[in-house]
């Protein structure tokens, strides 16, 4: 080893005590004809200092300049009284510098190192390297790790195998693009990145193997938001012979030790608390509301339908819904906010944003002109809405209207600053539809199409396709889905079944996925699963914006790898060998 100990080790009780340490100079000072240097690893901080008297170590020491390795061989000693730094670990002592050694001189950084000022974020992820050695991408990097540990020991001691699956697959869409690898070996075919090891898993089941874990690397080609990366690391779970129960619970244990080692914040009302998707919809308009403050919607499609203003009754007479949200404060809203907040309700589907902003000089609203007498008052007690107050409306198909308002919701939360930061907010959501209607009228599905349906309901799901429930659920952690699960189709019939309504054709089914269908053939058990982001999860726990601040190596929001410049054009002798021809851009 070249060191004896770490720059963040050395205390009191190593007074007296030769050591050797290494690390990075983080900041160098001249100080009445002494010369000191922070030294810094990731352990921490640890002050050397070099005396005139030993001239070659002082010699050497004033070439230094930040980011250049050290190696430091000196005696440990107690700082002189008042020198002493109480907020640093290493702040009572210093260390007597009698050799020093320049490991590695270094450029001058393109950012500073040793402060948390803001900087760009292209200029960080392009020297990737170097923002790793700031204290804040450290520190959640650190906890990353830490989860990782907490995560293998919960599934280990709960009975699973820690089982890798392949990262070339076969390509069977299940709702997202996917990443294609062309093979040299067999022109014309692909591999694909998975999305998830979603029917990899259930197989581990078929195998009989029971229960399975794993902490897998996903791959989807979607449009990136803070919360997502195009490759990503997931916590992945399976078990046979359970129930949904049984799976949430395991599952619910992980995080909560995770909570309980990496987070000083308490769960709202102690405990993991439970919905269904129809309640927190109707309630919040969301199936991943916050709940670390409250702000609900309310149901005025009674009113709406009798209050003569044309888009309220127009969206209920084509089987809609009015729901109304009260943003306590409101009033104070200019019209260039609200303008802000309509263009948001837009990006969900709606048409507009309604309002009613009750000033201290009375109510303002372009809508007071179209309604019947009462109308306004009524509303008003049905939402509890005062002076001061404002009122935003959705009127549309249920999900269209409470996503809007759910949109617009998050904004005022962040606006008025009500979200209890104190807290985390955690619960299951559960009986999710089986199926979605898409724009051009046709099914497709809710999770993913090995998801069990509720079987009295799957009786009518000709007659009534968008009232069969899914047994499966979603784990909601401070306005964010951190993961879903369900309980898996296991029967060749009803997973052929579920193929049919969603316009898979036999044939279809087959191609894409007939190493299912076969496996259910022989003996498949009863099983389900979950699987959580486990960036998702330390974003959380880290108070970051985006997970691209605790991922180590992250794309940026164009999916670019700006450290080492991928995507990057490939050499014409390698895609002949693939047998890829480009065409030109158009």
């Amino acid at each position: 080893m070249l060191r004896t100990h770490t720059c963040g080790e050395l205390r009191d009780s190593h007074v007296g005590k030769s050591t050797t340490l290494c690390g990075w100079v983080h900041r160098r000072r001249d100080h009445g004809g002494l010369i000191f240097i922070d030294l810094r690893d990731r352990y921490g901080l640890t002050q050397v200092v070099i005396h005139p008297d030993n001239k070659a170590a002082f010699v050497a020491a004033e070439r230094v300049r930040p980011e250049w390795v050290l190696k430091i061989i000196g005696s440990v000693q107690k700082r002189i009284e008042g020198a002493e730094k109480a907020d640093s670990a290493t702040g009572a002592i210093e260390v007597a510098v009698e050799t020093l050694e320049v490991l590695n001189e270094a450029q001058t950084p393109p950012f500073e190192i040793d402060q948390e000022k803001e900087i760009s974020e292209e200029l960080r992820l392009t020297y990737r390297y170097l923002d790793m050695r700031r204290e804040r991408l450290r520190k959640n990097i650190e906890l990353r790790s830490k989860v990782f540990q907490i995560i293998r020991k919960h599934f280990t001691e709960e009975g699973c195998l820690e089982i890798d699956t392949p990262c070339l697959i076969k390509g069977t869409p299940e709702g997202a693009r996917e990443y294609v690898v062309p093979s040299r070996l067999y022109p014309g075919n692909f591999f694909v990145l998975p999305q998830s090891p979603q029917q990899l898993k259930q197989l581990c089941m078929v195998g009989g193997l029971d229960r399975y874990f794993q902490i897998a690397r996903c791959f989807r080609d979607e449009d990136l938001r803070g919360d997502r990366q195009p490759e990503f690391l997931q916590l992945d779970f399976e078990m046979s012979f359970g129930t949904q129960e049984d799976v949430q619970k395991i599952i619910e244990g992980s995080l909560m030790k995770i909570l309980k080692e990496c987070s000083t914040k308490k769960l709202r009302g102690g405990k993991v608390e439970r919905y269904t998707w129809k309640q927190v919809m109707e309630k919040y308009g969301s199936d991943k509301p916050d709940l670390r403050y409250e702000m609900p919607l309310t149901d005025v499609s009674e009113i709406g339908s009798g209050s003569g203003f044309k888009v309220f009754e127009d969206a209920l007479g084509k089987g809609g819904t009015v729901r109304a949200l009260r943003v306590p404060g409101g009033a104070v809203l200019t019209r260039s906010e609200i303008d802000t907040w309509t263009e948001l309700a837009k990006e969900m589907k709606a048409k507009g944003l309604a309002y009613i902003l009750f000033k201290d000089d009375g109510p303002q609203s372009p809508l007071l002109k179209f309604f019947k007498e009462g109308v306004l008052e009524k509303l008003q007690a049905a939402t509890g809405a005062k002076t001061g107050d404002a009122i935003f409306f959705g009127a549309d198909k249920f999900r269209i209207a409470c996503a809007s308002l759910s949109k617009v919701r998050g904004e005022a939360a962040k606006r008025f600053n009500v979200i209890d930061t104190s807290i985390h907010a955690m619960f299951w959501v559960t009986d999710f539809p089986m199926f979605e209607e898409q724009d051009d009228g046709s099914v497709t599905f809710s999770h993913h199409p090995f998801t069990s349906p509720n079987p009295e309901q799957w009786k009518n799901r000709k007659e009534k396709p968008y009232d069969v429930h899914a047994i499966c659920y979603d784990l909601v952690l401070d306005g964010y889905e951190l993961g879903s699960g369900s309980i898996r189709i296991h029967n060749r019939q009803l997973q052929s079944e579920v193929f049919d309504m969603l316009g898979i054709s036999r044939d279809d089914a087959e191609r894409r996925f007939g190493h299912m269908l076969k496996a259910f053939e022989y003996g498949a058990p009863p099983h389900g699963g979950f699987a959580y982001g486990i960036d998702r999860v330390v974003m959380i726990l880290a108070g970051e914006p985006n997970i691209r601040e605790v991922t180590p190596f992250p794309k940026d929001q164009k999916a670019k790898d700006l450290m080492l410049g991928a995507p990057s054009v490939m050499p014409s002798k390698q895609l002949q060998e693939l047998g890829i021809q480009l065409k030109e851009a158009v």
